[in-house]
């Protein structure tokens, strides 16, 4: 019912920026809320953050004050603007989509992977030192 797709990763110095961008389709009428998470290899996928209802934004602990979740309703788009890029940050990086629901949306809501119905193909960061 809703595909998304990921876009603008790519490799970037440490210390650079980059900026991603999730685009949705289809039936999103329903979509309340947009998630970004990321998996490097060998580990569990992190939240890094998320946004609701345009105006409220959650970040991850090893993200706040470097990344930026914004949203472009019109474009029916979601970006990720991450700064100061550290090696560790260095991961496939997935955007996500929630229905919404009947209860408040809240942190352990945005940040639990499971809660999403919709998820796209991910897109690689690397962070060079």
């Amino acid at each position: 019912q809703v595909q998304l797709v990921e876009s603008g990763g790519g490799l970037v110095q440490a210390g650079g920026s980059l900026r991603l961008s999730c685009a949705a389709s289809g039936r999103t009428f329903s979509t309340v809320a947009m998630g970004w998470f990321r998996q490097a290899p060998g580990k569990d996928r992190e939240f890094v953050g998320g946004i609701y209802r345009t105006d409220t934004t959650y970040y991850g602990d090893s993200v706040k004050g470097r990344f930026t979740i914004s949203g472009d309703n019109a474009k029916n788009t979601v970006y990720l603007q991450m700064n100061s890029l550290k090696p560790e940050d260095t991961a496939v990086y997935y955007c996500a989509a929630a229905n919404r629901r009947s209860y408040t949306i809240s942190y352990s809501f945005i940040s639990s992977a499971h809660e999403y119905d919709y998820w796209g193909q991910g897109t690689q960061v690397t962070v060079s030192s």
